[in-house]
């Protein structure tokens, strides 16, 4: 198939993003990301790393996915090819793969923020941006998209740092008349979200259906606070541009929302997220979003089982994206095929029967 293609992928993106996107409606776009088990070394961009295929560490290769998704519908809008640091340096592989020599090793998090600023120049925002906490848990990531004006609810690790709400800074005396003003600064280490959420006691704890599954309805207890999110790749920036602006910061981090879930039968909490939604937001509008990540699982399964995303036998640059671009168009038909309400028709003259019935 990559050698009879004979048109570039980027537009053919670009005209299903277009056409699914009205479709859908979607109230977020998701990243993630998918693995593809894969023997030998001369595969484009497989290497030994973490294959959640496999659930363990394995010869594989791995792309990053950006996803329009309601609760009732999804497709994937970009991909990027992961390439593993070993492949940014080896020109024997990236010739027989003919790989461009622009196309080098970036994090996982930058091949979504890029694939975001690829969509934004066709036009396409997205309404909120969700992702686990693989990518929610980056500091890098969370400051990109509100540099992005982007909002998000990120899943995060239980052992992020944040200071709660109303903790505020304090200016260290001067330490005689000679030498700098010392930077205002919190008193207490900020506290994981984690130990912010034992805090809270289970009375702090709402009961919540998200949406209506195959089995009945989906709940579960959550809890949602504004904390400010700490930590030096959190605070450096935020000094950076403070002081660059206007001499001097005043030692406050930012606030968002920390939302908590605790389910009625574990001893403590299990998830949180990180997002800047508004401060009026309601919790049930923040779980929702929370939640809405399950669809793109069920896009993989969709695009690995039933339309052969995980088939493609190819090595090269070219093959690979033009593999998961049909792919992708198979599935946006399939979505929309299943979305389009089906228009009736006139029996067709074919299909009638060319005898009279007869009753006894």
């Amino acid at each position: 198939m990559n050698r009879s293609w004979k048109y570039p992928t980027v537009p053919v993106q670009r005209r299903i993003a277009e056409r699914t996107l009205p479709l859908i409606d979607p109230v977020a776009w998701v990243i993630d990301d998918v693995s593809v088990p894969k023997d030998g070394r001369m595969s484009v961009g497989v290497a030994p790393q973490y294959c959640g295929a496999l659930g363990k560490r394995a010869n594989c290769q791995v792309a990053v996915s950006v996803h329009a998704a309601t609760d009732s519908a999804s497709c994937a809008l970009q991909w990027r090819l992961f390439l593993p640091r070993e492949w940014a340096s080896d020109t024997d592989r990236r010739t027989a793969a003919r790989i461009p020599a622009q196309a080098t090793h970036r994090e996982k998090w930058r091949l979504a923020l890029d694939m975001l600023d690829t969509l934004a120049t066709w036009g396409m925002r997205p309404p909120v941006v969700v992702a686990d906490a693989a990518y929610g848990t980056n500091a890098h990531l969370r400051a990109a998209l509100d540099d992005r004006q982007l909002a998000y609810m990120l899943a995060v690790r239980a052992d992020v740092t944040a200071h709660p709400f109303d903790a505020k800074p304090h200016t260290p005396d001067r330490n005689g008349a000679i030498g700098c003003w010392p930077q205002p600064r919190y008193r207490n280490p900020a506290p994981s979200v984690e130990a912010l959420a034992a805090d809270l006691g289970q009375e702090a704890f709402t009961t919540l259906t998200w949406r209506q599954g195959s089995r009945g309805a989906l709940l579960s207890r959550f809890a949602a606070v504004r904390v400010r999110p700490a930590g030096k790749a959190v605070e450096r920036p935020i000094r950076s541009a403070a002081s660059a602006e206007q001499g001097w910061w005043d030692g406050i981090l930012p606030d968002c929302w920390l939302l908590i879930e605790w389910p009625a039968d574990s001893e403590a909490p299990t998830d949180y997220w990180l997002s800047n939604l508004p401060a009026d937001t309601p919790i049930a509008g923040l779980v929702r979003l929370a939640k809405v990540r399950w669809r793109i699982e069920h896009d993989y399964r969709e695009l690995k089982h039933g339309l052969g995303l995980d088939h493609f036998e190819g090595r090269s640059w070219p093959g690979w994206h033009h593999h998961v671009t049909l792919v992708t168009a198979a599935h946006a038909f399939l979505t929309e095929q299943r979305l389009v309400p089906k228009v009736s028709a006139p029996a067709s003259p074919s299909t009638k029967s060319s005898t009279l019935s007869r009753t006894s």
